[in-house]
């Protein structure tokens, strides 16, 4: 078979270079990350200027302070400094882990924590749940007030009002247990504290704590009740398979870091309720470290700090152990 000159292809030429044209090259240089980060800046500079408070707060108060850790590993002295101060390693963190008030004050901090973490954290759900299936908008809100306000009250005011409510001489509960025939109950004793600091604590923080769930519950669909009640399903059914599945991220999250701080209980109430009776069940972790450090005849800073730097390597092993079981379980995770 012969080809004809109308079958071969053209060959086209080629296009002359730029310097074979006589103009100069253009090179593609990579763009660096610093020259796209300036121009995101350039061009976003509100949002970036937004960014700068929370940025040295960062900066400041959370890993500013990170440089004072050391403390615990000098034998420090206000007069030597933190870098003049003698290296002694983990001297004073085997000191407390050795000492007789290490298992004490652990003990009293994880009851305390656990009870407070088993009580109160179901409340706000349940709190979430029932309001987001009242109709009355007035009657809702109402409620929100109610239980949002005391949340805003400062907790020196609060253990204030605990002492008058509850005091054995002279407390409102108190006389009227002895007008109706009873005896005084001293509710910061032993046996009545850690009760007394966990229920107060869900009147202070149920309303607040149960904002977010009102979020996570404003997000479902409304077409998924409608659909579910066409069904059949009456309102604890929907509740069970429409609300509780919406919020249970959430629900997840939150406990991881729940059980990430299961050693940082509320520093301030626990010390302000504490009293010589009831020192056996109420010295935690933070309150027996601040009184080394502050309250003894011959602060003990280096140990204080330990002590602190102690919680805080427990916390973060609790955290990730959290985190990695609710990946696996759940299939959920904060990271």
């Amino acid at each position: 078979m012969t080809t004809t000159p109308a079958d071969t292809p053209t060959l086209q030429p080629r296009p002359a270079s730029p310097n074979q044209a006589g103009q100069p090259a253009r090179t593609n240089r990579p763009t660096g990350r610093w020259t796209d980060l300036g121009r995101r800046i350039k061009r976003h500079w509100q949002l970036y200027v937004l960014f700068l408070p929370p940025l040295a707060y960062v900066v400041i108060f959370l890993w500013g302070p990170l440089f004072g850790l050391q403390v615990a590993f000098r034998n420090y002295s206000p007069v030597k400094g933190i870098t003049g101060s003698d290296w002694v390693g983990a001297k004073y963190l085997i000191q407390y882990i050795t000492s007789y008030q290490f298992w004490p004050t652990l003990t009293n901090t994880l009851i305390l924590n656990g009870y407070e973490l088993l009580a109160l954290f179901p409340l706000p759900i349940v709190l979430a749940v029932l309001l987001n299936t009242v109709r009355s908008r007035a009657y809702q809100r109402t409620v929100q007030m109610v239980t949002y306000a005391p949340h805003f009250i400062s907790t020196v005011v609060v253990v204030g009002i605990i002492i008058m409510l509850f005091s054995p001489t002279g407390g409102v509960v108190n006389q009227a247990i002895t007008l109706l025939g009873g005896t005084p109950v001293d509710f910061l004793a032993p046996e009545m504290f850690r009760h007394t600091f966990v229920w107060s604590g869900a009147w202070q923080t149920l309303g607040y704590s149960a904002i977010i769930y009102l979020a996570a519950l404003a997000g479902v669909s409304p077409e998924l009740h409608e659909a579910a009640r066409v069904d059949g399903a009456n309102i604890l059914r929907r509740i069970w398979h429409i609300d509780l599945p919406a919020i249970m991220p959430v629900m997840i999250t939150l406990l991881i870091l729940n059980i990430g701080s299961v050693l940082s209980v509320g520093f301030e109430k626990v010390l302000l309720m504490q009293n010589p009776l009831n020192l056996s069940v109420s010295e935690v972790i933070d309150t027996y470290s601040y009184r080394i450090a502050f309250s003894g005849a011959i602060p003990q800073y280096s140990l204080g700090t330990a002590i602190g730097l102690f919680k805080s390597i427990i916390s973060l092993a609790l955290l990730l152990i959290a985190n990695t079981l609710a990946s696996r379980v759940a299939k959920q995770s904060l990271f």
